[in-house]
C-alpha cells in the first residue's frame, strides 16, 4: 500500500488496516485520526507520539495480538490473522524467522521461558525478533525473566513499539 492510499482510506478501514502493525485497537484508532501523514516518517513518530500516551490495558491489548516466540501451533496463525489478516500472518512468521531451524531443545526452552514469562508477568513474551536467532531470544527472555514488573512492562513496551515500525514500513511498501 502506498501512503497516499492508507491517507485516502476512511477511518475505519484504515483502522483495520494498521491493526496489522499494532494490535492496540485504540492505538489504530487514532493513527487513523492523525491521517493524512506528510511520509513514513512523520507517520512513525506520530505512531511513537500515541504509543507513549497509551494505557497500560492499550498495551497489554496489543501483546496478546502477538504470537508466543517459538510457537508452531495453529493458534500462532489464528492469532495472527485475527488482528491482522494476511498480513499479521506473513509479518508475524518472518519476524520470528529465526526460530524455523532451531533445535527441538531451543524451541521446548522458548516454550518454557514462554510460560514462566506469563506467570510472572501476566502477559506474553515481547522481543523484537527481526533478525535474531531462537538462541538470541531465548537468552534475551531468560534474562527479562529477572526484571522488576514494572520495568519490564516499559522494556516490553518498548520492544512492542520497535516492532510497530518494522510494521509501518512494510503496510507502507
Amino acid at each position: 500500500m502506498h501512503l497516499e492510499d492508507l491517507n485516502a482510506l476512511d477511518a475505519e478501514t484504515a483502522a483495520r488496516e494498521l491493526l496489522a502493525c499494532c494490535g492496540s485497537t485504540e492505538w489504530a484508532s487514532e493513527m487513523a485520526a492523525s491521517r493524512p501523514f506528510d511520509g513514513p516518517d512523520s507517520m512513525a513518530q506520530t505512531s511513537d507520539s500515541i504509543w507513549a500516551s497509551l494505557e497500560r490495558s492499550d498495551w497489554l491489548e496489543a501483546f496478546a495480538a502477538h504470537p508466543r516466540i517459538g510457537d508452531r501451533t495453529p493458534a500462532v496463525a489464528a492469532s495472527a490473522e485475527k488482528v491482522g489478516g494476511a498480513n499479521g500472518i506473513q509479518w508475524a512468521t518472518q519476524e520470528q524467522s529465526g526460530t524455523s531451524s532451531a533445535p527441538k531443545d531451543v524451541i521446548e526452552r522458548l516454550a518454557t521461558g514462554n510460560r514462566a514469562y506469563e506467570a510472572r508477568f501476566g502477559y506474553i513474551f515481547i522481543v523484537c525478533a527481526t533478525g535474531k536467532s531462537a538462541g538470541e531470544m531465548l537468552a534475551i527472555l531468560e534474562q527479562r525473566l529477572t526484571n522488576d514488573p514494572d520495568e519490564e512492562l516499559h522494556i516490553a513496551a518498548e520492544e512492542q513499539r520497535k516492532v510497530t515500525r518494522l510494521r509501518l514500513a512494510k503496510l507502507l511498501t
